[in-house]
């Protein structure tokens, strides 16, 4: 009899794979959607295809620059007609190093996600397996039916959270860190705070 998991092993283009702290999974994806997620924020496009690696440095790389360049100060300034202040505000050394990633990010994500419904397709018609359980003496693993809108209500609560549901350890954890660190030091949920009426004094 044949091992199952090494006849999985052997597959040509494997459908899937659950392992200790994520799932990775082919299926149709619209190009433009990973793209569009590029554009908002590099390194988004390929963390939705399953591209950890790539994403996470795609991230980092972008914040590093982001900071250090000025970039969102001078879209800010852009959008409100100081365009003097803009130019002045700008760290052109930075902005230039900025452009060709996020350039690359865009076209990365939607190259990969050409590439991924190909191979999709292909698994569909060799009907590759996939073994739906993982465990290991750190964590457990399995494939089972997860609500959308749980995911999306716990993603809405806190940022990284819905896909801690989904089992996509590195994602949620890297995402819920880099939230908690750009809203402590962004001072957001004080300048929320201090939009709520106040009562004043008797």
């Amino acid at each position: 009899m044949d091992n199952p998991k090494q006849s999985i092993r052997n597959q040509r283009r494997p459908k899937g794979y659950v392992s200790s702290v994520a799932t990775n999974y082919l299926h149709l994806r619209n190009p433009w959607v990973t793209a569009w997620w590029s554009c908002t924020f590099p390194g988004f496009g390929q963390i939705m295809l399953g591209s950890y690696i790539k994403g996470f440095l795609l991230i980092t790389w972008e914040l590093v620059i982001n900071v250090n360049g000025k970039i969102n100060h001078a879209i800010i300034y852009s959008f409100t007609g100081q365009f003097e202040l803009a130019k002045s505000v700008l760290d052109k050394r930075w902005a230039f190093l900025y452009a060709g990633v996020f350039v690359y990010a865009v076209w990365d994500s939607y190259r990969s996600t050409v590439d991924l419904n190909k191979f999709s397709i292909l698994a569909d018609r060799e009907r590759s397996p996939i073994m739906p359980f993982k465990i290991s003496t750190l964590e457990i693993n399995y494939f089972d039916k997860r609500s959308p809108w749980v995911a999306e209500a716990w993603s809405a609560l806190m940022p990284g959270m819905g896909h801690l549901y989904n089992h996509r350890l590195p994602t949620g954890f890297i995402i819920l860190i880099w939230y908690i660190m750009i809203s402590y030091f962004s001072h957001s949920w004080e300048v929320i705070y201090s939009t709520f009426p106040s009562r004043k004094a008797a």
